[in-house]
């Protein structure tokens, strides 16, 4: 851990201003009845390429933003907080190439939206990298991610045809490639 550390909610910037656009684009919809969908990730198409950048901020449904709000900004402020020198580079490869792996091996040819993926992401990295680094506030926080997103990782199975498993399962790989990685850097 660093010892000249921001604080808390300053370390929430990025996961804040990621939710903000998730909310303000979901107001949008509701509001004047735009549907976002087409915007998200249609695999190996050449208008399924913008959804590498923004499907993470499209969801179909005020449950599906509520579900990917709290653990976006609980799991994207504990990174930045904890780990801030390599914080930036967690959140980018689990944004970035969860949604790129997504695009080029998802073999539904549906959209992809929401930011489940990017939380898979983040939830592998913190649970992994803690048991990799072997430091105590490192486990500590595997083990505190652990108890509460622990179960999520039942949701890499193909089990609801409506849910991007594969979202899920792309940002497990990512996040959990990013640890092993990252694992000997300063945090």
């Amino acid at each position: 851990m660093s010892a000249k550390r921001s604080s808390f909610f300053g370390s929430s910037v990025v996961p804040f201003r990621l939710v903000f656009i998730m909310w303000a684009l979901f107001s949008i919809e509701f509001f004047y009845g735009y549907d976002f969908g087409w915007l998200g990730i249609r695999p190996r198409t050449f208008s399924g390429l913008i959804g590498i950048f923004v499907a993470p901020v499209i969801h179909d449904g005020l449950a599906h933003l509520i579900s990917n709000t709290v653990p976006l900004l609980f799991l994207g402020s504990v990174v930045f907080f904890f780990y801030e020198r390599i914080g930036g580079i967690v959140f980018f490869r689990c944004y970035m190439i969860t949604n790129l792996l997504v695009w080029i091996f998802s073999p539904r040819d549906s959209y992809h939206i929401g930011a489940s993926g990017l939380i898979y992401g983040l939830s592998s990295f913190l649970i992994f990298f803690g048991i990799l680094r072997k430091d105590f506030w490192s486990i500590f926080i595997s083990i505190i991610v652990f108890v509460m997103y622990g179960g999520i990782f039942y949701g890499v199975m193909p089990m609801d045809p409506r849910i991007s498993w594969e979202s899920h399962l792309a940002g497990a790989i990512v996040g959990t490639a990013t640890a092993f990685d990252l694992r000997n850097s300063k945090v």
